[in-house]
């Protein structure tokens, strides 16, 4: 034991403030890398401190260290091999192996009869309260997590499952979770508590499934940001089973972060939380969708890639939209060389950028900071709305629902009232799109129809470089 009972305390302390200064760092761009830097550093002061600490007995450190390696190994693989564009799954499956650990140490903590051999009876029922509410959130952490993998790869359709009286079947669910609770906490051995035990697990498992799977497309970045927040609180719940102050405030600030951001992404959605936990729209995709009822489809106006490139030599303002089509393309890169050689022209260019813009919150910023793209440029939705009237031009690459004028001018839309980037006001709009598929809305896109606006069809890279070639020449 190098670490007495007083210095994991001041320890876990400074770890604390590290993740909070972690977090602050994270909420902006330019000082993301530092805030990875303070996360990093806290995490490896708590790691070290529970190690080496008073609870950790000589013969366990051994086995500790070892699976340390195994998942250390597992996680540098991870992060050498997945590419930028299957970040939103793996942090999906991040969030499972949250649920999972808050399952397994509940398990370990109701069996274990050391873990409440000291307690008296008022302080093991209260335990065995968190053990209960530790795997209940662990459990539907873990399965929703894995349907939102399955969802976000394309290995699951993205079109949400509407069962028959799926709202009754979600409250006898939680019915059932409270009755054998009161079996579970009226147990007088562990025998006894087992079963009622297992049977919440198994109808939270199911619930997170029927959860997750009647969330449709367009609201995956609010399931991600969700399910953020859940592997927060299953995190809490495991430090309160563990007496772990640290692991309770670690998963408290991960909990609430997480619902904060989920509610940013429900208001940039113009949704509310609880109608995308009782069913999102959206299709898995890929599919034309019929015209809504506030413009009719008509003709598109296609532009070649060396149009493109002459529009944007002439332009003195051009504004740069992506979406998730550039991050499966992954075009970022070349849009950086684009960037570049525009500014040394002259060009003032800047990206605007929603939030809710692909798959996960900040997906676009992260793929943007990959490719070095200045943060100075990068723009919310909110700062560059006002300028598409006096915008030259405006690329947009492979977004479709966060440009779409029916959310504005279609009541009966189901994306209305949705804040969307108002590209269409620019003097000439280029879309980027393999086709005149929707979006993950399922609704059709009247900017495509507009006069002003263009359509670059194509994979966005191979379009992006002779855009890039056209205008070097």
């Amino acid at each position: 034991m190098l670490f007495s009972e007083n210095l994991a305390t001041v320890a876990y302390i400074g770890a604390t403030i590290l993740f909070i200064l972690s977090l602050g760092g994270l909420s902006n761009p330019a000082s993301s890398r530092r805030g990875n830097l303070y996360g990093m550093i806290g995490m490896t002061i708590a790691v070290v401190a529970t190690v080496f600490g008073p609870r950790v007995t000589p013969a366990g450190i051994g086995w500790i260290v070892g699976a340390m390696a195994v998942g250390g190994s597992i996680g540098i693989y991870a992060a050498r091999t997945v590419q930028m564009t299957q970040m939103p799954e793996l942090v999906a499956l991040m969030h499972s192996l949250v649920g999972l650990a808050a399952v397994l140490v509940g398990y370990a903590s109701y069996v274990d009869p050391s873990a409440s051999a000291s307690f008296t009876a008022a302080e093991k029922t209260i335990h065995h309260v968190e053990v209960y509410i530790g795997v209940l959130i662990g459990a539907v952490t873990l399965s929703g997590s894995l349907i939102a993998f399955g969802k976000l790869s394309a290995r699951i359709s993205g079109t949400p499952l509407i069962l028959p009286g799926k709202h009754f079947l979600n409250l006898a669910a939680l019915l059932l979770v409270i009755f054998f609770g009161a079996q579970f906490l009226g147990a007088h051995s562990v025998t006894n508590g087992m079963t009622p035990l297992v049977i919440m697990t198994v109808i939270a498992l199911l619930f997170g499934v029927h959860m997750v799977m009647s969330i449709g497309g367009a609201d995956m970045p609010v399931v991600v940001s969700m399910l953020n927040s859940y592997s927060g609180w299953a995190a809490a719940a495991t430090g309160f089973m563990l007496s772990n102050d640290l692991l309770i405030v670690t998963g408290a600030l991960v909990g609430s972060s997480g619902a904060i951001l989920s509610y940013i992404m429900c208001r940039a959605m113009n949704r509310h939380f609880l109608s995308v936990i009782g069913g999102g729209f959206g299709t898995s995709g890929g599919t034309p969708a019929a015209a809504t009822s506030g413009e009719p489809a008509g003709e598109v106006t296609p532009v070649s890639a060396v149009e493109t490139a002459e529009l944007l030599r002439d332009a003195k303002s051009v504004v740069i939209v992506p979406g998730y089509g550039m991050a499966v393309a992954q075009a970022q890169h070349t849009v950086y060389e684009i960037t570049k050689l525009l500014r040394e022209k002259g060009v003032n260019i800047r990206f605007g950028i929603h939030p809710v813009a692909g798959r996960m919150p900040g997906h676009m910023n992260v793929l943007l900071a990959e490719a070095k793209v200045p943060y100075d440029i990068v723009m919310e939705m909110d700062e560059i709305n006002d300028d598409f009237p006096v915008t030259d031009v405006c690329m947009v690459i492979g977004a479709n629902d966060i440009v779409n004028p029916s959310a504005q001018d279609d009541p009966g839309s189901p994306i209305a009232g949705m804040p969307v980037l108002e590209v269409w006001k620019a003097k000439t709009s280029i879309v980027m799109k393999r086709g005149m598929a929707s979006g993950y809305a399922g609704v059709d896109n009247p900017l495509f129809y507009k006069d002003n606006n263009r359509m670059l069809f194509g994979d966005a890279k191979k379009m992006l470089d002779e855009v890039l070639a056209a205008l070097k020449t």
